[in-house]
């Protein structure tokens, strides 16, 4: 991805809200499966990291994105932006 892609992915993710908290929990399997999910649905998905999770959002942005095989847009605080091209049914085009 290059960096004005990346930019333009940015600017898209800056009007979203998130759709997925990760808490006490953290990272389950569920959770990644639904993440995948979503991923196919928009293709472009905002995560919020809660306060009482004890793990490092750019570590759980690098997991989450490893297991359903997206890529990181940014990791901003506690938001991670996620970004998986859809072969299909493309929603986004990019720059």
């Amino acid at each position: 991805m290059t960096s004005k892609q990346r930019a333009y992915l940015k600017g898209l993710a800056m009007t979203m809200d998130p759709i997925f908290q990760f808490g006490k929990n953290s990272l389950t399997p569920e959770n990644t499966a639904a993440i995948a999910e979503a991923l196919e649905a928009r293709e472009l998905i905002k995560i919020s990291v809660l306060n009482n999770c004890a793990d490092d959002p750019g570590e759980i942005a690098q997991m989450v994105a490893e297991r359903t095989r997206s890529q990181v847009v940014q990791v901003i605080g506690k938001k991670i932006v996620l970004y998986k091209e859809s072969k299909d049914n493309k929603k986004i085009i990019l720059p």
